[in-house]
C-alpha cells in the first residue's frame, strides 16, 4: 500500500526560481527513506508541504487515508505554564478524549443506565483505548524520557525555561510517543548526545510504521534506512540501500554521467567538421547532407543534459607552525563545579604532539566547559595547565561569533588578515565554496553552516599546531562535512575535538577522553575499539549468573578517581597483553633470520623497543594498581 505519493510538485519562493520543480516519487507502507540533498535542495520544504503547513505551486500530494503523519522539524508554541511533562503528554490527546468517553459513559450506568448501546459503547472504547496503551501511558513515558536523556528533574521544569537543544529533544520524545503511522524526522539527531543517538536508531529500527528521514548524520543513515531519495535540481533520484550503498552509487552514477556527457561532445565535433567538409566542397548534394548533420547535432544539444559538475573539493589547508618537543598540553588535578553540581574533578591529562582525542559524553557533562578552561575563557576552581613552550592553538567553537555580523565575507577576511590582498582573500573564500557574488554578502545572511566554514576558513590561514574543535559538523550537510573533513585530514598537529557525529569521531580519534559522573577516562584506543571496550565491560555483569547474589564488596575510599583508575587499569592489561603477543610473533621472526645478520639486526632492534614500550606499560600497571587499590 502506498503511504505517500507525490506527482509533479512544483514549489517556488520567487519567481522564475523553482526549488521543487516536478519532484515525483512514492514511498510504500513500512519503508524506511533516507531524504537527501544539499542544504537548500528542498527538503524541509516537502516535510511542510506533506503536513500541510505549506501551500504548493501545482502537482499533486496524496497521503494514505487514515494515516497519521507526525514532523519533527520546528518547536510548537506550547501553553504557558506548561512543563516538560505536560509536553509530553500531550501525546496522549487522542486516549484522554477516549477516557473522557468512558468516564462520562461510567457515570451514566452508575446512575442506573444498563442500556444495551451504552454497554456496547463502553465496551467499544474500553478496547481501543487499551489497544492504544491507555492503561500503560506512564510506562511509555518513562522508557522514552530514558532512552533520550530526559531526567526527571527537567520533566518537572517548564518547558519554555529549556534550551534550544533540550527543547527539540523533549519535542522528538513527544512525537514518538504519539499514535503515529508514517514519522517524518527532520534532523532528528541535532541535539542528541551519542547515547541517546543509538536510543533513536533502536526504536525507529523497531516502529512499525513508515520512516522519512532527512539526516547528515551517516551513521544514523545506515542503521535505519533501506532507500534513499535525493533531490536535487528540484527533482527526485532513486537508490535501492542504506547511505553507504548511496555514496558509491551515486559516484559510479556521476562518473558515467560524465562519461556520457564527453562521448556526446565528442560525437559533436565530429559531426561538425563533417558538416563543414561538405559545406566547402560547395556542392548542392552535399549541402543538403551538411544540412541534415547539423540538424542531426541540434538534436543530440537538446536532448542532452547540463554537463555533470561534481562539487570541488578544498584545496587549502591548515598552516601549521614548527612543533618542538612532545608535550603538547598538560593538565593537573583540574576542578569545575556550578554551585554544588560538580562537572568534573581531579582531572590528571596530558597531550602529545601529532595526537588526535576525541572528548565525548553525554549532553551537560561539561565537554564544553572543559574546552573553555583550556583555552582560558573560564576558570577552574582547582587545579593547573601547562602548554608547551611553543604551541599555537586556534579554536572552533559551537556557536559562531564575528565581531562585525554586517561586513561582507571578504571584508571579514581582510580585517581578520592584515595585509592579505582582496583577491587572495577570494581566492581562499572559493576554496570553501564561498564564489562570485556570494562573497559579497554580508556575514550575518549566513546559515549555521556557512559561519562554521567561514570560521574555519579563517583558522587554516595561521599557523597552529594545536586544534581545537566544538561540534564541528553540526548543522553543516554531508558535502560540507566532507569538506571540514578533508580538511582535518590535511592537517598534522594535535587535535583535540568534541563531537556527536561518530563517522567524524571514527575517522579521526586515535585516543577518547569519555566524560561521564564527573570523571575524564582516558581510553588511549580508536573510537571502534572504544566501543568495543564498552560494550565488553557491559557484558562482564552478565556473564556471571550469580553477580546479583555476591556480597557486594566494600566501596574502597577516593570513590571516581579509584573507578577512573580501574578503568584504565583494564585497558593498560589489555594492551600489555597485546604488546606480549607481538614480541613472542617478533621473536619467532628472528628465529627464522638468524642467518640473516642484516635482517636479524633490524628486528632485534625492533624488539628492544616494544620491550621498552612493555615496561613503560608494566610500570604504568603497577603505578594504575596502587590507585585502584588493588
Amino acid at each position: 500500500m502506498i503511504d505517500i505519493a507525490v506527482n509533479n510538485l512544483v514549489k517556488s519562493f520567487e519567481i522564475g526560481n523553482n526549488i521543487l520543480d516536478g519532484l515525483t516519487f512514492q514511498i510504500q507502507e513500512g519503508e524506511r527513506v533516507g531524504l537527501l540533498g544539499r542544504n537548500g535542495a528542498g527538503k524541509s520544504t516537502l516535510f511542510k508541504i506533506l503536513t500541510g503547513e505549506m501551500d504548493y505551486d501545482s502537482g499533486e500530494v496524496i497521503v494514505g487515508r487514515n494515516r497519521r503523519l507526525g514532523l519533527i522539524s520546528q518547536i510548537p508554541v506550547y501553553p504557558e505554564g506548561y512543563t516538560v511533562e505536560d509536553v509530553l503528554n500531550t501525546a496522549f490527546a487522542r486516549h484522554r478524549k477516549l477516557q473522557e468517553e468512558m468516564e462520562q459513559l461510567t457515570a451514566a450506568m452508575a446512575a442506573g443506565d444498563s442500556s444495551e448501546v451504552t454497554l456496547k459503547r463502553y465496551g467499544e472504547l474500553s478496547a481501543r483505548f487499551e489497544g492504544l496503551g491507555g492503561y500503560d501511558t506512564a510506562t511509555a513515558v518513562n522508557k522514552v524520557a530514558n532512552g533520550l536523556s530526559i531526567p526527571a528533574e527537567m520533566r518537572a521544569q517548564l518547558f519554555d525555561r529549556l534550551s534550544g537543544g533540550e527543547k527539540t529533544r523533549v519535542n522528538l520524545g513527544r512525537l514518538l510517543l504519539e499514535d503515529t503511522d508514517i514519522l517524518l524526522l527532520d534532523e532528528p539527531t541535532n541535539h542528541l548526545d551519542l547515547h541517546a543517538v543509538e536510543w533513536l536508531e533502536e526504536y525507529v529500527s523497531r516502529f512499525k510504521g513508515t520512516v522519512v528521514a532527512i539526516s547528515h548524520d551517516r551513521y544514523f543513515l545506515d542503521r535505519t534506512i533501506t532507500r534513499v531519495i535525493e533531490i536535487q535540481d528540484g527533482k527526485a533520484e532513486f537508490y535501492s540501500g542504506n547511505y553507504s550503498f548511496y555514496a558509491i552509487e551515486k559516484e559510479k552514477r556521476e562518473l558515467e554521467r560524465m562519461r556520457r556527457y564527453e562521448k556526446e561532445q565528442a560525437e559533436i565535433q565530429r559531426l561538425t567538421e563533417t558538416a563543414r567538409s561538405m559545406h566547402e566542397h560547395n556542392t548542392e548534394l552535399l549541402h543538403k547532407r551538411a544540412f541534415s548533420i547539423e540538424r542531426r547535432i541540434e538534436r543530440i544539444r537538446q536532448s542532452q543534459a547540463a554537463r555533470p559538475v561534481k562539487a570541488k573539493a578544498m584545496t587549502t589547508r591548515f598552516g601549521e607552525k614548527e612543533f618542538f618537543g612532545d608535550e603538547v598540553l598538560e593538565v593537573k588535578h583540574l576542578d569545575k563545579s556550578y554551585g554544588t553540581r560538580q562537572l568534573f574533578h581531579d582531572v590528571d591529562l596530558r597531550v602529545e604532539g601529532g595526537e588526535r582525542i576525541a572528548l565525548i559524553g553525554d549532553n551537560g557533562t561539561g565537554k564544553s566547559t572543559f574546552l573553555k578552561i583550556l583555552l582560558g575563557e573560564e576558570l577552574p576552581d582547582g587545579g593547573k595547565i601547562k602548554y608547551g613552550p611553543s604551541v599555537r592553538t586556534a579554536y572552533l567553537p559551537q556557536i559562531i561569533h564575528f565581531d562585525d555580523p554586517s561586513r561582507s565575507l571578504v571584508d571579514t577576511m581582510l580585517y581578520a588578515k592584515r595585509g592579505m590582498t582582496t583577491q587572495a582573500a577570494r581566492d581562499r573564500l572559493g576554496a570553501f565554496q564561498f564564489r562570485g557574488e556570494d562573497v559579497f554578502k554580508p556575514v550575518s545572511v549566513l546559515s549555521g553552516g556557512e559561519q562554521s566554514r567561514l570560521r574555519l576558513c579563517m583558522l587554516m590561514d595561521e599557523e597552529i599546531n594545536f586544534l581545537i574543535l566544538d561540534e564541528p559538523t553540526n548543522h553543516l550537510d554531508i558535502a560540507s562535512r566532507e569538506w571540514i573533513e578533508e580538511a582535518v585530514e590535511a592537517y598534522e598537529g594535535a587535535l583535540l575535538f568534541v563531537s556527536h557525529d561518530r563517522y567524524f569521531i571514527n575517522r579521526f580519534a586515535t585516543r577518547i577522553w569519555e566524560l561521564e559522573d564527573g570523571v575524564i577516562t582516558d581510553y588511549p584506543v580508536t573510537f571502534q575499539r572504544y566501543r568495543d571496550l564498552k560494550a565488553l565491560e557491559e557484558k562482564v555483569p552478565a556473564a556471571n549468573p550469580h553477580h546479583q547474589e555476591e556480597k557486594p564488596k566494600p566501596q574502597p575510599k577516593g570513590g571516581r578517581a579509584q573507578q577512573a583508575a580501574r578503568k584504565q587499569l583494564t585497558i593498560v592489561q589489555r594492551e600489555i597483553d597485546k604488546l606480549e603477543e607481538a614480541i613472542r610473533a617478533k621473536e619467532a621472526e628472528m628465529e627464522e633470520n638468524a642467518c640473516d645478520y642484516e635482517k636479524y639486526s633490524a628486528l632485534y632492534n625492533e624488539k628492544e623497543q616494544m620491550d621498552s614500550q612493555l615496561l613503560e606499560l608494566m610500570e604504568k600497571w603497577e603505578a594504575l594498581s596502587e590507585e585502584a587499590g588493588e
